[in-house]
C-alpha cells in the first residue's frame, strides 16, 4: 500500500471525534430502503409513550341546556428504543483497499484519495445492513450478540400483541389466511384484504408491507386475470386493484420469511433512534499492532404507534 494511504490510529481515533455524528447517522441512513415507508423518531432514548387519543363528543343542534361526557379514550404505547453497542477490528490497509477496489463515493464525487473518515464511514454504513434484517425479525435478548438480539422487530411485537388479545379478529385489526397463497389465488387474496378493512383505514393512503414473492404471485395471477382489460398496460402493479391506488405494495427483501402482512400508514410504524444526545459515542482503539478496533453505541427501537382497527390490519399467513 503506498504510504499516503497509511494512516495512524491517532488520525482515526482525531476523525472518530470530529465526525462523531455523521457516524452516528449512518448506520441509520443505510436503511432508507426501508425507512422511507416508516417514520423516523429521532431524540428517543430508553423509553417515550406514544399513542392516540379518541373521544365521541359531536356537534347537534343548537340547544343550550344540552350537555354530553365527552368520554375521552387515551391509548398509551412505548417506544422502547434499546442501548447497543459493537466493537469491529480492522486492518487499515485492507479497509483503503476495498474502498479503492469497490470505487466508494465521497458525495457525488469518486473518490481518488481515501482518509480515515472514508474508511470509519465504511464501517460504519456497514452496520446497516444488520438493523435492515432484524427490522421485522429481531428478538430482544439482553445476553445476546447480534443486532436480532438488540430489539424486538415489528413481527416480534405483533406476535406478541396477536397472543396477549390485542390483535385480534374481534377488534377488527387480523385476518388469518385459510390457503396458501399461489399465482392463481394472489389477486383474491390482495381484493380480501382490502375489502377487509376498516371503512375509515381504507379511506387513507396505505402500504402493504409483503414479502417480494407475494408481489410476484400477485403480478402473475394479474396477468392471468386482466390480460385482456385495456388498462392493464405494465406487468408491475404497484396499488392493490380496486384501491384506487391508495393500497401501495411494499416488497422488502426482510420480509421474505415473514408469516404476516401488515396494512398500516407510513405515521403508524415508529423507528426510534437518539442520534441527538451524548451517551452515543463513536471511537477507535489500537489493541493489537496493525489492528485497530472500530467502537460505537447507538439506541434503536421499533414500535407501532396504535393497533387501533382505523390505523392497522395484520394478515397471518396460513400455516
Amino acid at each position: 500500500m503506498a504510504g499516503k494511504f497509511s494512516f495512524s490510529p491517532q488520525e482515526y481515533q482525531e476523525a472518530a471525534v470530529k465526525y462523531r455524528r455523521d457516524l452516528l447517522m449512518l448506520p441509520i441512513i443505510g436503511i432508507e430502503d426501508t425507512l422511507k415507508f416508516m417514520t423516523g423518531r429521532p431524540g428517543i432514548r430508553y423509553r417515550e409513550r406514544v399513542g392516540t387519543m379518541t373521544g365521541d363528543a359531536q356537534f347537534a343542534p343548537y340547544n343550550p341546556a344540552r350537555s354530553v361526557d365527552f368520554d375521552l379514550n387515551l391509548s398509551f404505547r412505548d417506544l422502547e428504543t434499546y442501548f447497543g453497542s459493537v466493537v469491529a477490528k480492522f486492518e487499515p490497509n485492507s479497509a483503503i483497499s476495498t474502498l479503492l477496489g469497490t470505487g466508494a463515493t465521497k458525495g457525488d464525487g469518486q473518490i481518488s484519495t481515501p482518509t480515515a473518515k472514508h474508511v470509519l464511514s465504511h464501517i460504519a454504513k456497514g452496520l446497516s445492513e444488520h438493523l435492515n434484517d432484524a427490522i421485522w425479525n429481531g428478538v430482544r435478548n439482553a445476553s445476546g450478540s447480534t443486532t436480532k438480539d438488540l430489539f424486538n422487530g415489528f413481527d416480534t411485537i405483533t406476535k406478541n400483541e396477536v397472543t396477549a388479545g390485542n390483535i385480534s379478529a374481534s377488534n377488527g385489526n387480523y385476518m388469518k389466511l385459510t390457503d396458501p397463497i399461489t399465482n392463481s389465488n394472489a389477486v383474491d387474496v390482495a381484493k380480501n384484504i382490502l375489502f377487509s378493512l376498516d371503512p375509515r383505514l381504507r379511506s387513507q393512503d396505505l402500504y402493504l408491507f409483503c414479502s417480494q414473492d407475494f408481489v410476484d404471485k400477485y403480478n402473475e395471477a394479474y396477468l392471468l386475470t386482466h390480460g385482456s382489460v385495456p388498462y392493464n398496460t405494465q406487468y408491475g402493479q404497484q396499488a392493490v386493484e380496486g384501491s384506487y391506488g391508495r393500497l401501495k405494495f411494499v416488497p422488502l427483501y426482510n420480509k421474505a420469511d415473514s408469516k404476516y402482512i401488515h396494512v398500516t400508514t407510513k405515521a403508524n410504524m415508529l423507528v426510534g433512534f437518539d442520534q441527538m444526545g451524548d451517551v452515543e459515542s463513536v471511537m477507535v482503539k489500537e489493541y493489537e499492532p496493525f489492528i485497530l478496533s472500530y467502537i460505537a453505541t447507538m439506541f434503536f427501537g421499533v414500535q407501532f404507534e396504535t393497533l387501533d382497527k382505523r390505523r392497522l390490519k395484520v394478515i397471518e399467513l396460513a400455516d
